[in-house]
């Protein structure tokens, strides 16, 4: 059952996030923001079950990599249910505004960074707990830790005011940012898959026994 879960979690996971680079081009906020819900409500049990395939040794950097995932998550879901909810259906004020929606760059879209920050550590615990049996598996573990660098970025950006409203070409900057983070994170669920399928096939299908 947990590998099952596993494999599940990166399927969602690599559409949910396909769906994000596909609708940032198109300007379609409301998909880019369901989509990242998706990512959030898909990577928390994706690190949970990379964890419980871990090494006996590596429980700590499991527990780490799961605290993480939860937290990234709650920040995630509270920034864009926002902005599914009250930024999209209520007429905010002008300084409400910059606060609330994520497009002013303003304190959500620090939240944003601050989730996303949360997400590369819990990438780069998970990475200490894959067990390396294959090439794959092995290049599985690589993206996740070098995925943890991510976190650095996005702790200090917001407190450089790198990203502002009145910063000309801020928006489509942000947007090249997050189309190669789609481009590096879709492998990570492809290969996550993979680690799942072969260590439980068919994946999708009920097992016959407790994983």
């Amino acid at each position: 059952m947990n590998r099952k879960i596993g494999a599940v979690s990166s399927i969602v996971n690599i559409c949910a996030v396909t769906a994000f680079a596909v609708c940032m081009p198109f300007q379609f906020l409301f998909g880019d923001y369901l989509s990242s819900v998706l990512i959030a409500l898909s990577f928390v049990p994706l690190i949970g079950a990379l964890a419980e395939r871990g090494k006996p040794e590596s429980k700590t950097a499991g527990y780490i990599a799961m605290s993480f995932a939860g937290m990234y998550a709650v920040v995630i879901i509270l920034v864009y249910f926002a902005q599914m909810t009250t930024v999209r259906l209520d007429s905010l004020s002008e300084q409400a505004a910059s606060l609330l929606d994520y497009s002013k760059f303003g304190l959500f879209f620090n939240y944003d960074l601050l989730g996303y920050c949360f997400m590369a550590l819990s990438t780069f615990f998970a990475g200490l707990t894959v067990r390396v049996d294959t090439k794959m598996d092995k290049a599985l573990k690589w993206l996740l830790l070098i995925h943890g660098i991510f976190a650095v970025g996005c702790f200090i950006l917001p407190m450089t005011g790198a990203f502002s409203a009145d910063t000309a070409g801020a928006e489509w900057i942000g947007t090249a940012i997050l189309e190669f983070w789609c481009v590096y994170f879709i492998p990570v669920g492809i290969l996550s898959l993979i680690h799942f399928k072969r260590a439980c096939p068919p994946c999708i299908l009920p097992l016959t026994r407790e994983a």
